[in-house]
């Protein structure tokens, strides 16, 4: 890879100095931009899903696009203040943010009990904030932070287990609230960050056996709910037609596979969409945003979403791979298995070959706190590329 295309000055370059002077210049705007167009199709996606059912109940047609525009703007202030302060900064500030999120997960999970309701976001009157997405970038920040002060290439036993136990505690909360898309989703950036990390071989084996056997002690003993369970023999079942139970499941994927389908190579045209206008998909612009891009806009629309994301997991890795700290490395890390993980997700429930999981897509899907989360994610790794060395 050349050192233009990374964007680094060339040995000898007076650029050198001042870029670690000015952190500015090294923004990988290629990134930002990506990001931006992944933004934008979400805007429009959002207006194409929402409206139709709006305008049936005599509202604001706009209504939720306008929320998302505000949300935007949320957003690109986080990144960039994420990108001001850097992620050095907010290392200082790690153990802080983990404690009062860990916090704000626990006050969720008791008030969803004495509640007896299902409770995964503090309402706020115009917002709602979801810790659990919160959760994502503190956990990723918070691990990359303890590996990077062990100071090791290869990841002893005891700081392994202290790593983990770190991870279950907002794990756990996560999974009890329901919420076992998020919980699989902050796995995955744990899996990341030890794996870069330099943990051993055996250790991976063994969170795989107690993942396991984790999940069997957590259905035998209740905490995972029957319609949890039925997402899973629903992914299996995707041709019933008998079982009552398992048919909004199953009709809710059944559909969003049709929209795909039904795009072609260059979709219907956007707000032409028969399944999409038509309001047979629920919850739409968040669960299944792909469904109505498809539609609307094909295959090749489709490719293009998914070229996007694979465009910035791979600035993402560069990153990574070229940080001048394990710190910067780690949290590179853990971001790309968060962000590959979660698209993978979506993207495949809405095809099909996984479980429906409720995992909005990326800055794709409508909502404030995923959005900002991911916000918060891309200014990390922005801030590991902004403060490289020359």
């Amino acid at each position: 890879m050349s050192t233009i295309f990374l964007g680094r000055p060339r040995p000898g370059d007076p650029r050198g100095s001042a870029s670690v002077l000015d952190p500015w210049r090294n923004v990988d705007w290629m990134m930002i931009w990506a990001t931006i167009a992944l933004v934008v199709i979400g805007v429009f996606n959002i207006y194409a899903t929402t409206s139709p059912r709006l305008v049936l109940r005599g509202a604001d047609p706009f209504y939720f696009t306008q929320r998302q525009v505000l949300f935007v703007i949320a957003a690109t202030f986080s990144l960039f203040a994420v990108m001001f302060f850097g992620h050095d900064w907010l290392r200082s500030k790690a153990v802080w943010l983990y404690g009062a999120t860990t916090f704000s997960l626990l006050i969720l999970l008791l008030w969803g009990f004495v509640s007896d309701e299902t409770k995964l976001s503090f309402d706020l009157g115009i917002i709602a904030v979801q810790p659990a997405e919160v959760m994502k970038p503190v956990l990723v920040l918070v691990l990359a932070a303890w590996f990077a002060d062990a100071g090791m290439r290869t990841v002893p036993y005891d700081e392994f287990i202290r790593a983990l136990l770190i991870a279950v505690v907002p794990f756990l909360l996560i999974a009890g609230q329901p919420d076992l898309g998020s919980a699989m989703t902050i796995a995955a950036g744990v899996f990341g960050v030890l794996l870069i990390a330099g943990t051993q071989q055996r250790h991976f084996v063994f969170v795989s056996l107690l993942a396991v056997f984790s999940f069997v002690a957590s259905i035998w003993s209740g905490v995972v709910r029957d319609y949890q369970l039925e997402r899973f023999t629903a992914l299996w079942n995707q041709n019933n037609t008998t079982n009552e139970s398992l048919q909004s499941l199953v009709l809710q994927v059944r559909y969003a596979k049709r929209a795909v389908a039904a795009g072609g190579y260059f979709g219907k045209g956007y707000l032409q969409g028969e399944l999409t206008n038509g309001r047979f998909i629920p919850v739409q612009s968040t669960d299944f945003p792909f469904s109505a891009i498809g539609e609307q806009f094909g295959l090749v629309g489709a490719l293009i979403v998914v070229g996007l994301f694979g465009f910035i997991l791979l600035r993402v890795w560069i990153i990574g791979r070229n940080a001048n700290t394990p710190f910067g490395r780690f949290l590179a890390a853990g971001v790309f298995a968060t962000l590959a993980w979660q698209v993978f997700q979506n993207i495949g429930m809405t095809i099909g070959i996984t479980p429906v999981s409720g995992l909005p897509l990326p800055f794709v899907s409508y909502g404030g706190s995923h959005l900002v989360s991911w916000a918060v994610m891309i200014g990390l790794v922005q801030s590991v590329e902004m403060r490289r060395s020359a």
